[in-house]
Order: C-alpha cells, then sequence, then structure tokens
C-alpha cells in the first residue's frame, strides 16, 4: 500500500484497512513505537480494528528520533517553545505527503486555492525556524498564485488597507493568523469585510492574555466584521490538519481520525460527548507514526468532528490553537 493511498479513502471500512496496513507497517519499521509496543505487551498481529492500536504518547517526540528504519529526514519540523523549554521534532522522510496532505485537505474544506488571496500574519512563527505551519502557508500562498497572498508582520496599517481593497474588488480572501496578532490588527485597523474568511492558529504565544474562546471570537467578529472565526488544528508531530469553519467544532479529512482516552486511564477509549485525552490517527504520517496520544483536552460530536477544550495541566503550552475553552 502506498503512503500517499491514504488520499483515496472513501468510507470506514477503507479507512480500517488502510490504518491496520500502516500500524503493521510502523510496529515493524520505527523503532521506538516497536519498543512501546512490546512494553504494553501488545501482539500486533492480533490487532484487527483500528480502535485496538496503541498511540504513542506524543512526547516521545522531544527523546527519540520517530523514523522508519532505512530513512532519512528530508526535512524536520520543530515545535515552539520557550526558552529552556525542550521541544518535539518531527522527522519528515517524504515531504511531498505532507504537501499532498494539505492541499487534499484545503481543497477538501475551501475548494480550489487559486480561487483565494491568501495572507498570512504568523509573526511568533516566522521568528523560528522548523515551523510546519510557516511551510505549509508558504506553498498554499504561492500556489493561490495571487499577487498579493503573502506573509505579513507588523505592517498592520497596509495590511488593514489591502484587505479593503480586496473587499472592494469582491475578491475571496483567507486571512490566517496568530491569535495575539489578528486581535492587534483588528483592534487598532477594524475592518468591515464579511466575506472574509479569518482564521486563527495558535494562542497568545505570551503577548497578551490568554481569553476563552467565546471572547476571542466575539472580539474577532467584531474587529472584522464576519459571522464566525474559522480555526485550524495542527501539531508539528502530525501531518494533516482539522479545521473548524465555526464555533471550535473542528472537522477531519477522511484520513485522519480523533479518539478519546479517560483522563485518568490512557488505555481506556470514552465515547461521543465525553470529555477525554485527545488520540490521533494521521495516516499521513506514514513514515514515523500515524497514531499519536496527545496532551489536548476534547470532545468527539461525531465519527469526524469534535472540539478542543483545553490541555491537561502538567504539558507545555505550545503548539496549534492552543486556546483555554
Amino acid at each position: 500500500m502506498l503512503p500517499t493511498s491514504c488520499f483515496d479513502i472513501k468510507n470506514e471500512n477503507d479507512f480500517n484497512n488502510h490504518a491496520l496496513s500502516v500500524f503493521a507497517f510502523q510496529a515493524k519499521h520505527v523503532e521506538v513505537y516497536r519498543e512501546y509496543i512490546e512494553a504494553l505487551n501488545v501482539d500486533a498481529s492480533s490487532v484487527k480494528h483500528y480502535s485496538q492500536i496503541p498511540f504513542l504518547p506524543v512526547s516521545f517526540f522531544k527523546s527519540r528520533s520517530v523514523i522508519a528504519e532505512g530513512f532519512k529526514p528530508q526535512i524536520i519540523f520543530s515545535s515552539s517553545g520557550t526558552t529552556g523549554m525542550i521541544t518535539s521534532s518531527h522527522l519528515i522522510a517524504d515531504v511531498h505527503i505532507y504537501e499532498d496532505s494539505f492541499n487534499n485537505s484545503f481543497q477538501l474544506f475551501y475548494g480550489p486555492i487559486n480561487d483565494y488571496c491568501v495572507i498570512a500574519l504568523l509573526p511568533a512563527y516566522l521568528e523560528r525556524e522548523g515551523s510546519s505551519l510557516v511551510y505549509m502557508f508558504e506553498h498554499l500562498i504561492k500556489n493561490s498564485n495571487h499577487p498579493q497572498s503573502g506573509f505579513y508582520l507588523n505592517q498592520y496599517s497596509e495590511l488593514a488597507s489591502l484587505l479593503n481593497g480586496l473587499f472592494a474588488r469582491k475578491q475571496k480572501t483567507i486571512l490566517v493568523g496568530v491569535t495575539f496578532a489578528l486581535l492587534d490588527l483588528c483592534e487598532k485597523f477594524p475592518i468591515n469585510f464579511p466575506e472574509l474568511i479569518v482564521m486563527e492558529t495558535g494562542g497568545m504565544k505570551g503577548r497578551r492574555k490568554e481569553m476563552i474562546r467565546e471572547e476571542l471570537h466575539d472580539k474577532l467578529c467584531n474587529g472584522f466584521g464576519v459571522a464566525k472565526i474559522h480555526s485550524e488544528y495542527g501539531m508539528t508531530e502530525l501531518l494533516s490538519q482539522a479545521y473548524s469553519k465555526g464555533d471550535g467544532v473542528f472537522i477531519t479529512p477522511p484520513w485522519m481520525k480523533i479518539l478519546l482516552r479517560e483522563v485518568n486511564d490512557p488505555f481506556a477509549p470514552v465515547g461521543i460527548n465525553t470529555t477525554g485525552g485527545v488520540n490521533i490517527i494521521d495516516l499521513a504520517n506514514y513514515y514515523s507514526c500515524a497514531f499519536i496520544a496527545t496532551q489536548d483536552l476534547g470532545k468527539k460530536l461525531d465519527n469526524n468532528s469534535f472540539e478542543i477544550l483545553g490541555r491537561f495541566d502538567y504539558s507545555d503550552l505550545r503548539g496549534c490553537n492552543l486556546l483555554v475553552q
């Protein structure tokens, strides 16, 4: 099974078959995952459904090289963190799979990228190297083929003028930004652009006081003149993203799935509409680990939608969409 065949998944049976194939490969060829499975006394050959697959704690990306044996990384993505904090590293054996994942996912949720002007307001990410989010939006900006697509730092006056011009021309536009920068922009230069897609990703990064999602989204809606705030949920350790088109409800693409575990028992699953630790299956993550136990707390709403409610108290505050709910 080719790694990119995950993008052809159509139904639950396809997903299960593909997940079992990826699990069989990673249980044999990814050293740290193989050791983890052995430590749990799990017989990989006995796993018959994706719900039985063990999830590797995301913390292993801080201390081990999570990559299939015999492969070298083409690129290494690293997580953000405060000074002195140990950050995660994701060794990417085939960066084209990442590109296929975010291109397919964007197309699925928003349509052709070349319909849009794509504006990225990501100062906290641009100020460091190794951001998978910056890599993704560099490519989306390029693929949009719009002359005014691009990254912006602190040029708020220029950016507000640009957005007003795009509104006047009825140009479909996406403004993706780290939360504190979006707030800075719309507070200093309020805009009324009802058709604008405002997508927040990341928290305050220590620049401003954290806010509950409802308060934050109300401020952003008022500041940009939009009805809903979109969000992107991704992690350094993943190659896929879920998107929210409002109210903090995220939808996964067909090759990604969210499962929940008991907060105090990492091996006990919980069902729909119950708060639990977030486990993620990302079948694009073929050459590292597709089965990751995150430190996010969430609630699953149905088979492919979920909410993020916060993080475990002892986990690092970093990554995308880490808002206090």
